[in-house]
């Protein structure tokens, strides 16, 4: 298993769509693998789509695991949302979009899922409340959208200019020179 690295905003790859799985074999396996322990070193993160890791071919694959323990995975193949009940507004954020940036988003509320598990056997879900939440959002990615698209271009334009901003100006990359410097 390694970690990949997660595709920041306004990195284009975001806007792939991910390929269907058909074959669960060793790559497929690996890909999942590799997602899962990029998921768990990476702090405040509740899920990962595909389509945010520097994968070549970015497959319909997302990992969430959001328990305290980080001891309940789960892994959705090929998903796609059957039913749709009432819908809420909350805020959101993404590990692909940098700079503590949280916005409200209208989701629906309890969502039914079906997929298939990491062997390819299918499944199907009822969820409401945060997971309901975070599979919409992941499954946004896997469809080439994140969570910015549902804003209005004047809010998402003011939000690029700012992580723009940030990335040219980090505030933690500060460097006091003195006796630990490992430089000349």
């Amino acid at each position: 298993m390694s970690m990949v690295r997660i595709l920041q905003f306004p990195d284009p790859r975001l806007k792939t769509k991910a390929e269907k799985v058909s074959d669960f074999g060793d790559e497929t396996q690996q890909m999942i693998d590799d997602m899962f322990e990029t998921h768990y070193a990476t702090e405040n993160c509740a899920a990962l789509a595909c389509t945010q890791l520097d994968f070549k071919k970015p497959k319909h694959i997302t990992v969430i695991d959001f328990s305290e323990k980080k001891d309940q995975p789960l892994c959705l193949v090929n998903a796609e949302i059957i039913e749709k009940i009432d819908t809420e507004t909350s805020p959101e954020g993404c590990m692909s979009v940098s700079g503590g940036v949280y916005e409200n988003v209208t989701r629906a509320a309890k969502i039914k899922v079906k997929a298939q598990d990491r062997h390819g056997k299918n499944i199907e879900l009822a969820v409401d409340g945060f997971m309901a939440k975070c599979i919409q959002h992941e499954l946004d990615h896997l469809d080439g959208k994140i969570f910015l698209d549902h804003l209005s271009h004047l809010k998402r334009d003011r939000i690029k200019k700012r992580i723009e901003k940030l990335a040219k100006f980090p505030k933690n990359d500060h460097h006091v020179h003195g006796e630990h410097c490992d430089h000349d």
